[in-house]
């Protein structure tokens, strides 16, 4: 008997036409049926040409005339009247693809404290260090860390567009609140603001080609990752986490917060995993193997571990990412792998 969950994950090999997400992690399926080998399947779009329906329906017919025991299928596709002229497609109607840029990631964690700013600049670095072209992107509005990590504090520029120009260091390009604002002050804003600055670092930034913008968003689900949701189509999201179950307890809310707005999880990393003392000893200071047990139950990919190094501290105060400052260390090596895993999930 074939099940919904099968169903399923043959559909998430049919992509949106001009876009690297999946029809399931758009949500663009509303039911299926499935009885004595024969598929039913109901699709709604928001908008899309005829051409893109019929692209829809074709290679999920085929995706699904390929599962075993499979002896009929039928795929409706549902589009506004008249669909949609000119333009490139967009799934969400609020959204809108960024020119330049394939891949958009967050970075997301339940909690403060758990070293997410660390794995982003240093995921950021070890992409740029396997030859990809990377952007980052700090949404932590209030607390912006990633000009302290990146070792840079340059004003952006203006280009004769009227976008900003991000600062560029160690290869990547950067975009942050902490370039915009003087030293320690503070910023005391509402939540409209906080959405329309994150909606113009997207759009009103002269990224350029990027193979992938990293947005190291801030922690919790409020309104930064709202904002960053439906501003621009995701890719996907990965959770850091520490091993321990009061930071696991609030990765899930962050994990549902991802599923309703139809944002696929790539991953989970597991920081601060554990100490390696002098002597040699392991010291699990926060307990271990918390994130992998939980993206096993959560039946997501974990990308791996980071443990403490106090390499990678010293590298981020002082504004060089152990990623750059030594490679081929044991420290920037967790990173690396991590950035190859997540470059393989991505495609």
């Amino acid at each position: 008997m074939i099940t919904e969950d099968q169903i399923k994950e043959a559909l998430r090999a049919v992509k949106y036409p001009g876009y690297s997400r999946d029809i399931i992690s758009f949500g663009l399926v509303k039911e299926i049926k499935a009885s004595n080998g024969a598929i039913s399947v109901s699709m709604q779009l928001t908008s899309g040409t005829a051409e893109v329906v019929q692209q829809i329906k074709t290679e999920s017919e085929r995706a699904l005339k390929a599962l075993p025991g499979v002896n009929a299928v039928h795929v409706e596709v549902k589009a506004p009247a008249g669909g949609q002229t000119g333009g490139a497609p967009n799934p969400w109607q609020s959204q809108n693809k960024v020119p330049g840029i394939q891949r958009v990631v967050a970075i997301a964690s339940g909690k403060g404290g758990v070293g997410k700013s660390t794995t982003s600049v240093n995921l950021a670095c070890a992409l740029t260090h396997l030859g990809a072209k990377v952007g980052l992107l700090d949404c932590d509005i209030y607390g912006p860390s990633i000009p302290l990590m990146m070792g840079i504090h340059d004003r952006p520029t203006v280009s004769p567009q009227e976008k900003l120009v991000p600062p560029v260091n160690h290869g990547v390009k950067l975009m942050s609140m902490g370039f915009l604002i003087e030293g320690d002050s503070p910023v005391i804003w509402r939540g409209p603001m906080i959405m329309k600055t994150i909606q113009q670092f997207v759009t009103a930034v002269e990224w350029g080609q990027l193979d992938y913008l990293l947005v190291d968003l801030p922690p919790g689900t409020g309104d930064a990752q709202l904002s960053l949701c439906q501003t621009v189509p995701l890719d996907g999201g990965v959770i850091v986490t520490t091993p321990q179950e009061a930071s696991l307890g609030v990765v899930r809310k962050g994990i549902a917060m991802f599923e309703k707005v139809n944002v696929p999880i790539l991953g989970i990393i597991e920081n601060m995993s554990y100490f390696t003392a002098p002597n040699g000893d392991r010291i699990e200071i926060f307990g271990h193997g918390g994130g992998h047990a939980e993206a096993t139950r959560q039946n997501i990919t974990f990308f791996g571990e980071i443990p403490i190094f106090t390499e990678i501290r010293i590298a981020g105060d002082e504004g060089v990412p152990v990623v750059v400052s030594a490679p081929d260390k044991p420290a920037a090596q967790a990173f690396i792998h991590i950035a190859e895993a997540l470059r393989q999930k991505l495609g």
